[in-house]
């Protein structure tokens, strides 16, 4: 009889375990912006405080080698929100106005992602979902790239790239009027407070609003990107600091604040437990805002680890194990197949789709790698990442060879001693390269000039 009821008791443990993975999840992407790969508690600072990221990270699980697709901000987005490389579809730049070749063929408010590639959003809509975007989109200013004619239903926030963390006058909203604070579609009212709060209390709001129907929201910080604003409030808390370190360090005060507003409107809803959260980060941290990327080296605008891997964290209750780490190559570009398979939708069938739903990988139903490669491209640079090798070629100087899972710091080049891998890894790339477009826009040469030579002012990491 005792054996009769354990097997009840193991079967019925096993229905529910299967319903609560089967049940539609909630998805709940933070997503910060410019911020250095080691400015978070989890991510070993001890200079920059976040108690809210570092009790996520306790609940769910550390991504050791998360890489965006881009060490800019716009492309990276581009990638994340499609699943697809960008360089698929003519993005490898930031659409910047002012600093283009004038041999772009696209330019100025026409610069955005193409019309006919799909995001998050349009995959989550006909599963049943309510999407919202917060705060920057980064994807075109026109209007026909506006977020709400590209699957999201809601958008509070601002198309442009980076704006101030206060309200905008009128002088500066005609200056630059992408960088308006929008609700919905063309209705512009600034905020009454710092931007990273009145994000999350969006972000509350609309989750309030739609506790009873399965959501998407991806809160799109522009936190911790410049300007360097932070409240007087903030300030005052952080102590040992001074300059841009102390301001950066404040701003991230907010940022934590937000996400941990944020989290705990789900637990006071009882929504915790059926939702999905995700928390990083765009591309590496600038050196021109004194981010901290140790212990990697480079920084923004380069594809050294500093500008391209990023604070990732993953919680799903009673799926993902708690103060867990992942230590394999991930891809933003894996976002959208595995929320669309949380969502109960199945990833498998959308055609051409680089990333892959990392719920099976990370419960350990995959053992293989996720990626047997991934790839990055800007201008005359292509990068590789095959197994623990990662290639880089350059325009200016011969290809660099590293071990990245030995020399995450990339202080050992090895192309010279492994000519043979660098050849069978130039084919790789030269083939994948072979797949994608022409870009859409792109920089006058000058930007790329400085772009290598931030990458060798920044080889060495330097911790705080």
């Amino acid at each position: 009889m005792k054996t009769t009821k354990n097997i009840l008791l193991a079967a019925l443990m096993l229905i529910c375990s299967i319903t609560t993975y089967s049940q539609k999840k909630n998805i709940v992407f933070l997503f910060a912006d410019d911020a250095g790969y080691h400015d978070f508690g989890f991510q070993g600072s001890k200079t920059f405080k976040t108690p809210n990221l570092d009790k996520l990270a306790k609940d769910g699980m550390v991504f050791k080698q998360a890489y965006t697709t881009a060490a800019v901000c716009g492309p990276s987005r581009a990638g994340l929100l499609t699943g697809r490389y960008q360089q698929r579809f003519g993005i490898e730049e930031n659409n910047v106005p002012g600093y283009m070749s004038h041999s772009s063929k696209l330019m100025g408010d026409e610069m955005g992602m193409p019309l006919d590639e799909k995001t998050i959003a349009d995959y989550l809509k006909p599963l049943g979902y309510t999407s919202q975007i917060l705060g920057k989109w980064h994807l075109g200013n026109a209007d026909k790239y506006h977020p709400l004619h590209r699957g999201f239903d809601e958008f509070y926030g601002f198309r442009g790239g980076a704006r101030s963390f206060w309200p905008l006058t009128q002088a500066q909203a005609a200056d630059r009027p992408e960088n308006r604070l929008e609700i919905g579609y063309e209705k512009y009212q600034e905020a009454d407070k710092y931007l990273s709060d009145a994000i999350a209390d969006e972000a509350c709001n609309f989750i309030e609003r739609n506790k009873n129907k399965p959501f998407f929201t991806y809160v799109s910080f522009n936190a911790v990107h410049t300007p360097l604003q932070a409240t007087k409030e903030d300030l005052a808390k952080v102590k040992g600091l001074t300059g841009k370190r102390k301001v950066l360090a404040a701003m991230t005060i907010a940022l934590d604040r937000a996400c941990g507003q944020i989290l705990d409107k789900l637990k006071e809803l009882g929504l915790e437990e059926n939702t999905l959260v995700v928390f990083s980060n765009d591309n590496g941290g600038p050196d021109g805002s004194k981010t901290c990327n140790y212990p990697l080296s480079g920084c923004k605008s380069n594809n050294l680890e500093g500008g391209i891997r990023v604070p990732f964290i993953m919680k799903l209750p009673n799926v993902i194990k708690p103060g867990s780490t992942y230590n394999k190559p991930v891809s933003m570009l894996d976002m959208l197949p595995t929320f669309v398979n949380v969502a109960g939708g199945n990833a498998s069938k959308i055609k051409n789709i680089d990333g892959v739903d990392l719920i099976p990988f990370v419960t350990k139903k995959n053992k293989a790698e996720p990626h047997k490669m991934l790839f990055w491209k800007k201008e005359n640079r292509g990068i590789i990442r095959m197994g623990d090798w990662k290639m880089l070629r350059f325009p200016d100087r011969p290809a660099e060879l590293y071990n990245i899972e030995k020399d995450q710091e990339e202080n050992n080049n090895l192309a010279y001693k492994h000519p043979e891998k660098v050849k069978v890894m130039f084919k790789h790339l030269w083939k994948w390269e072979c797949e994608l477009e022409r870009p859409l826009w792109m920089l006058k040469r000058v930007y790329e000039e400085n772009a290598m030579k931030r990458m060798d002012d920044k080889r060495t990491p330097i911790l705080d």
